[in-house]
């Protein structure tokens, strides 16, 4: 645990030390990227000096005295074989040349990748802290986009991207192994590998290891392949959060499963109140863990306000800069079902549940009642054993106080019970534009879940019972995580190597802060090289709560030539109009009056840059 906390505070106190130079630098520069890892290391030392060494003894999974229980590290040697290959498979070939061409592996990562690669290079090039956002006009970059800060000080030191990207995933992949492994064992590795419900039951008809959960109708998807893959703040996010919750599981547990915490108070601090810089829905499922602790550990109400108060602060100037300031709209809303009544994933109720998980609900519900009545139980004998409440009067409020301050769960139940508050979050309320986006509230009530649903009920049943289970549980997650990683095999062709180069090369000395007008795609090579346009992707634009419907239309009426086009030009704050293979094919019907009024500032096989001149910067 040593190594993998240093490795995550590193991350940490790297991206932060790095937010807070370049602010007042400008952006980044090679020195203030240099200063900045050294901090990093300097903070990663001290934690693995710090912390004591952590003893295998201290896994949540059940240890049991079965003759089967020498075969567990069997098991677990299988199941990392597996992740080890998905992790390989992902990473390695995350992007790659094909020729002249950029090809990625997973379907799933064309748009999200080439955001990624955009928010990379913004940070790389230099551009003034926090950034503008380099996909809308009128807006700061709203994204918590703290671990693409961390690769933009590697990019901006000299690192390749490319191998820098692989490096980052198989490193995060080892990590969030080893942590799934110390959180809950083989069965927290293996549920979150093979997560899924029915679909991949049609294996059993088509005989082929197919994406069966990534079909456009199946909402409890592949965590591997369209979260962990795709969404690269969970990267971070997930070796942290199980950090943190083991962390806080070894603190404020019973007497006799308390143990020496594993973090230092302000490594602690840190890894909490930065999590908003990297990922949002998680640092809200911790909230909600922090929030059911406090409530039902005596033990969490001398400590967590201390915690709460210190980072309240930071993480809401994190929560202001990535959401532009504050300027964004709110996107929460209620929202019943999570997405049940969306759409392609639109589903009879009963029907949805089941073929999206499972027996793994049926079983979280059987754990809630069979631990909800145990300690019901205990709580019982536990009550029977204190002094009886006077009558009326200033003692009896003392006795009901001195009571509510002494309420106590155990350390299972206070976190199913969180798993529990997660969940209906989830399916009450949307806090994303994009109903689906809920998955990641949802998967930190999956992963509490996990360990629990092992220890108190599924490594009591007879060795033949939990295998069936397990084999219900994960059998279709694994059919569609090897058919996913079988469909990239090919790849897809995600750019031009050339045309990137050329851009690159045409741009470089142009203003770094000048915003360009040009086809709103996700892989234009403008964005490619952390350049700033008009107007992205409008998936990605939508998903960030911004209405880019107005400027669209402008853009549009900009690049066909339409009515007043310079004054569109100067409401759009474009300072140069790109014209190139895309805008061409896009803009067929464009009078192109820029060619005779504008001057020509670059031009190549890969188009022409003209220059709208600086007056266009309201």
């Amino acid at each position: 645990m040593r190594l993998l906390s240093a490795g995550l505070i590193y991350v940490a106190v790297s991206t932060v030390a790095a937010l807070l130079l370049g602010e007042n630098a400008g952006g980044l520069n090679w020195s203030i990227s240099f200063v900045s890892l050294i901090i990093g290391v300097t903070g990663a030392i001290a934690v693995f000096f710090l912390m004591p060494p952590s003893s295998e003894g201290s896994l949540i999974a059940a240890e049991d005295d079965a003759p089967l229980a020498k075969y567990r590290s069997i098991w677990l040697c299988l199941v990392g074989f597996v992740f080890a290959i998905f992790a390989f498979r992902s990473f390695c070939w995350l992007f790659y040349f094909d020729g002249e061409n950029i090809d990625i592996q997973s379907p799933f990562n064309l748009g999200d990748l080439g955001l990624h690669l955009t928010y990379i290079k913004t940070f790389a090039n230099g551009m003034s802290l926090w950034p503008d956002s380099p996909i809308y006009v009128y807006s700061k970059l709203r994204y918590p986009a703290g671990i693409d800060l961390f690769d933009g000080i590697l990019t901006n030191l000299g690192f390749d991207l490319r191998p820098q990207l692989a490096a980052t995933g198989l490193l995060a992949s080892l990590g969030a192994f080893y942590a799934l492994y110390r959180w809950g064992g083989t069965f927290a590795v293996a549920g979150f590998l093979f997560n899924g419900g029915i679909a991949g039951y049609a294996f059993l008809q088509t005989h082929q290891f197919l994406d069966y959960q990534g079909t456009p109708h199946v909402s409890w998807k592949s965590i591997p392949l369209t979260m962990f893959v795709t969404q690269r703040g969970l990267l971070y996010a997930i070796p942290t959060g199980l950090l943190l919750l083991w962390q806080w599981r070894t603190r404020y547990g019973s007497d006799s499963e308390r143990e020496k915490p594993l973090l230092p108070v302000w490594a602690e601090y840190i890894l909490y109140a930065t999590m908003p810089l990297f990922h949002i829905h998680t640092f809200i499922a911790l909230s909600i863990v922090l929030l059911v602790l406090f409530l039902t550990r005596p033990a969490a109400r001398s400590l967590l306000p201390k915690l709460v108060a210190a980072a309240v602060l930071p993480a809401a100037i994190f929560i202001w800069l990535t959401t532009d300031r504050m300027r964004a709209g709110s996107i929460l809303q209620w929202h019943f079902g999570w997405t049940q009544n969306v759409g392609e994933l639109k589903m009879p109720f009963f029907w949805f549940w089941l073929f999206n998980f499972g027996v793994f609900l049926p079983l979280a519900i059987a754990l809630t009642w069979i631990v909800a009545r145990q300690e019901s139980s205990d709580f019982s004998s536990r009550q029977s054993s204190a002094p009886e409440l006077k009558q009326p009067g200033p003692d009896l409020l003392d006795s009901v106080m001195s009571r509510a301050r002494n309420f106590e769960l155990s350390i299972d139940v206070a976190y199913l019970a969180a798993a529990v508050l997660i969940f209906l979050l989830t399916i009450s309320v949307k806090t994303a534009p994009w109903e689906w986006d809920n998955i990641k509230l949802l998967i930190w009530a999956y992963f509490i879940t996990l360990p629990i649903l092992w220890n108190r009920m599924l490594s009591r049943w007879p060795l033949p019972a939990r295998a069936g289970v397990c084999l219900l549980l994960f059998f279709s997650g694994f059919v569609s995580l090897i058919g996913g990683l079988a469909a990239g095999r090919p790849g897809y062709q995600f750019a031009s190597r050339a045309e990137i180069d050329f851009v690159a090369a045409a741009v470089r000395r142009l203003p770094l802060e000048a915003r360009f007008a040009g086809f709103p795609t996700y892989n234009h090579s403008l964005l490619l090289n952390g350049r700033k346009m008009v107007c992205g992707y409008g998936g990605h634009l939508w998903t960030q709560g911004i209405n880019s419907t107005e400027v669209g239309n402008k853009l549009h009426d900009l690049m066909l030539g339409q009515g007043d086009w310079k004054k569109t030009a100067r409401e759009l704050e474009a300072r140069y109009l790109f014209w190139g293979s895309l805008e061409k094919t896009n803009y067929g019907n464009s009078s192109r009056p820029w060619e005779k009024q504008l001057p020509l500032v670059a031009q190549g096989s890969w188009g022409s840059i003209y220059d709208f001149g600086p007056s266009t910067k309201r």
